[in-house]
């Protein structure tokens, strides 16, 4: 009876652990945990290595007591970099693809919506997880900025990043054991990074100005997830309508990447990650459903249409863009092309409809 008061402190003391140091501490714990899970991941050959290492290490430090926390200018800054970057990979020869296989690649793109909607929505209709946070964690691509705009709509944001970069992890590697039994990519050298190329002062200076003048854009006519969005249409319309480059170099990127991880990955607490824990068949399960799916409309699309089955598997392949780009610049008879419109098409369709379904498919969680 006398002992029961101290039983927490057992559970407090891990807890007090991060607390208990002073904040620029704080972020040199979180900085070296960064760069070695960051590291692991890079050498494991895993996507999204530059974003997931540092959540990684900022779940870490938050369920353990962290105060620290990333200013909100500086998240508004990656987002706006991030909306950069997306807006900088759209070509205008994926148009002209799409215009070729318009009906095809709407049917798949719908299909696939479709599918990764009911998934999501009997996830939240069995109450599996809170809210819409399973439809937008199910959303088939655009992963980090489904992350960036759950939030503004009211989502979970950690559960749905914990969602999505499980999916981008699952989906990528799948690909990867899929394209070997087409091709050897065992012998393919991944291209080295160049951390720090010669800066472009053009390039560099509109990517700068683009961010600055689409992030207060967004943010002056109140989009969601202004900073991300207002930069990713500011930025699309100057790439593509005026021809515009821009420059983004890996240093800054695998900053930006760093603070959208880690403002995600603080704010997660031990109750948070114990209900993602007993989410996880379940959410695996989705996964695998949404990519068996997809896998079959690869075989139909091969199968009617004569296209090659790797063409097919990897242009349908839910997500992890990059890559599935890598795989298929490795194998000689792949109609990259092909592939990649229809990834990108997809990617476009999931970024400008994609809040619109979560609400609908939302209100019909609720009904």
């Amino acid at each position: 009876m006398d002992s029961s008061p101290e039983q927490p402190a057992p559970n407090q003391a891990p807890i007090e652990r991060m607390a208990r140091l002073r904040q620029p501490r704080q972020w040199l714990v979180l900085l070296v945990f960064s760069l070695l899970f960051a590291g692991a991941l890079e050498l494991a050959a895993l996507p999204a290595a530059l974003l997931i290492g540092p959540m990684l290490a900022a779940i870490l430090a938050g369920t353990n007591g962290a105060t620290v926390r990333v200013p909100r200018l500086l998240f508004g800054s990656a987002q706006a970099i991030v909306g950069c970057l997306v807006a900088n990979s759209i070509s205008a020869d994926i148009f002209a693809a799409f215009y070729r296989e318009w009906p095809l690649f709407i049917g798949v793109v719908v299909a696939t919506v479709a599918a990764s909607s009911l998934l999501g929505w009997l996830i939240s209709r069995w109450r599996i997880l809170p809210g819409t946070t399973a439809v937008w964690g199910s959303s088939p691509g655009a992963a980090t900025a489904m992350v960036l705009m759950a939030g503004a709509f009211g989502a979970d944001q950690r559960l749905v990043a914990f969602m999505q970069y499980l999916r981008v992890i699952f989906v990528s590697m799948t690909a990867a054991l899929v394209a070997k039994m087409w091709v050897d990519t065992s012998g393919v050298e991944v291209p080295q990074i160049v951390w720090f190329p010669p800066i472009d002062a053009f390039g560099f200076a509109a990517t700068i100005g683009i961010a600055v003048v689409g992030g207060v854009a967004g943010k002056l006519v109140r989009l969601p997830s202004p900073f991300f969005l207002g930069t990713f249409i500011f930025g699309a319309v100057i790439h593509l309508g005026l021809g515009v480059p821009m420059q983004l170099p890996p240093w800054l990127l695998a900053i930006s990447y760093a603070m959208v991880g880690w403002s995600i990955g603080l704010n997660f607490t031990r109750p948070i990650l114990r209900h993602a824990a007993r989410a996880l068949p379940q959410i695996i399960g989705s996964i695998v459903a949404l990519i068996a799916f997809c896998g079959g409309m690869a075989f139909v699309i091969s199968r009617l249409l004569g296209i090659d089955p790797l063409t097919a598997y990897l242009a349908t392949s839910p997500g992890g863009m990059d890559s599935v780009a890598i795989i298929a610049a490795a194998a000689r008879n792949v109609d990259i092309s092909f592939v990649m419109a229809l990834q990108s098409a997809r990617f476009l369709v999931v970024l400008l409809i994609g809040p619109s379904v979560a609400k609908l498919v939302a209100r019909n969680v609720r009904a």
